[in-house]
């Protein structure tokens, strides 16, 4: 039997519980959050400041009527570290406008044109599998989360951490109280440090927590403002990765759709949902962090809990912000042991996935037609296979896309290219955008 629905997108919980759900959402995006800006070589403070702000900034322009959290991109951390390393901070900056720009233009092509052809550029057999592909291509870092010791080898310690997580989330999301029921990540991730905290005082190889990222955080982080600098290198590098990132953006934005049973491509509309993803990408910039992105790990917490309230998600920026002012508190979450983290990805990742899948269910894919099972296939073995496109476009700079980008456009080509057959699935072809739902 279908969990029923905790809060619906425009109901408002109470406070108590809004602060909940909603640093439940942050915890979910944490991990990613922080970790591609500390991989680029900047402030993760910073990144955690930008989706704070990137997120209430995202919410106003989607009408709070989108609940997503806005994080930082993974498709960008190639580019971010040459254009940092090779140019230095404020062409970083000027990266994220360019791809703020480029993100406002497409969606003023689509609200000039419709969403129309959408439709026929990203039919579910497509969308399905590259949704599904955001979620399996995390899997190995789930993996490695949880299972790898203080030493950095595969460690028995670790997996024993993150399984107990993994078993306190799972009890806590079945819980009769709904309550409990709906913040049943937080639950998983405090039992996890609590756990990890008292083992580690038994034994060293449980010693997941450092405290020393606590001590050396400062008490108050004050947020930065970089100038933006530009040449040809970060204009084309940049726009051609935000292409990319605009066909994961629409998969987001159809899978959150069918997760709350909303069809955000109609109202507010992508036009208005590519817009708030690129100005949120805009202000990163300027606050010295990298590209933003709607965050998967959010799908995953709102198919897992059932609290689609929007309103949790103003919470989830609000929260975002204190954490990076107070550096002592973000610190804090910093030092969040990652075998639990990596215990409770598992489920996140899995939940991003099989909703990717359930976009192949629910519109009846036929998969006896050679033509879908020709575009799922390739795509799927582009994602998880860390495919990648590579070249470089002057002096020691390298153009690089990711596994997804690579899986989305090659998706998008066979669609375009390979005709229909006979026994072609007219559902797969003309599903709305809805998910299918009838």
């Amino acid at each position: 039997m279908e969990k029923k629905i905790v809060y619906a997108v425009d109901e408002k919980p109470p406070f108590i519980q809004s602060s909940f759900y909603g640093l439940q959402h942050l915890l979910a995006c944490f991990g990613a959050t922080v970790l591609v800006p500390i991989l680029v070589g900047i402030n993760p403070l910073y990144a955690i400041f930008s989706a704070g702000v990137g997120t209430l900034v995202y919410l106003a322009i989607t009408k709070f009527k989108v609940p997503n959290f806005v994080g930082s991109s993974f498709a960008f951390i190639a580019p971010g570290v040459l254009m940092l390393g090779q140019y230095g901070p404020g062409y970083l900056a000027g990266g994220a406008i360019v791809s703020g720009v480029f993100y406002c233009l497409i969606a003023a092509l689509i609200y000039a044109v419709g969403p129309g052809w959408i439709a026929k550029v990203l039919p579910p057999v497509v969308i399905g599998p590259v949704v599904a592909i955001i979620g399996l291509a995390l899997a190995g870092t789930a993996i490695d989360m949880a299972s790898t010791g203080v030493d950095g080898n595969y460690s028995i310690h670790a997996l024993v951490i993150a399984t107990i997580t993994l078993l306190i989330t799972i009890l806590a999301n079945y819980s009769k109280n709904q309550f409990v029921s709906s913040v049943s990540i937080i639950i998983g991730l405090a039992g996890g440090y609590i756990v990890t905290f008292i083992l580690g005082l038994i034994s060293p190889q449980f010693k997941f927590i450092s405290f020393d990222v606590i001590k050396s955080a400062p008490a108050i982080n004050l947020p930065v403002f970089v100038i933006p600098h530009f040449n040809v290198a970060v204009v084309v590098t940049f726009a051609i990765v935000s292409f990319a990132t605009i066909c994961e953006h629409i998969g987001h934005t159809i899978v959150t759709g069918d997760i709350v049973g909303r069809d955000y491509v109609k109202d507010p509309g992508l036009h208005r949902t590519i817009t708030g993803d690129g100005v949120a990408t805009a202000v990163a910039g300027v606050f010295g962090s990298v590209c933003n992105t709607t965050y998967g790990e959010s799908l995953g917490v709102l198919s897992t809990t059932r609290v689609y309230s929007v309103f949790v998600f103003i919470f989830a920026g609000i929260i975002a912000i204190l954490l990076s002012l107070f550096g002592k508190f973000g610190a804090f979450l910093q030092a969040l042991p990652t075998p639990a983290l990596g215990g409770v990805c598992i489920l996140l990742y899995g939940s991003i996935a099989v909703n990717g899948l359930k976009q192949l269910v629910i519109n009846k894919v036929n998969f006896d037609d050679k033509r879908n099972l020709i575009i799922a296939s390739i795509i799927f073995i582009l994602g998880v296979g860390g495919s990648k496109i590579s070249f470089p476009i002057g002096g020691d700079f390298t153009f690089e896309l990711g596994a997804i980008a690579v899986a989305a456009l090659v998706g998008i080509i066979l669609n375009l290219i390979i005709p229909q057959t006979d026994k072609a699935d007219k559902s797969a072809s003309n599903a709305d955008l809805t998910g299918g739902k009838e």
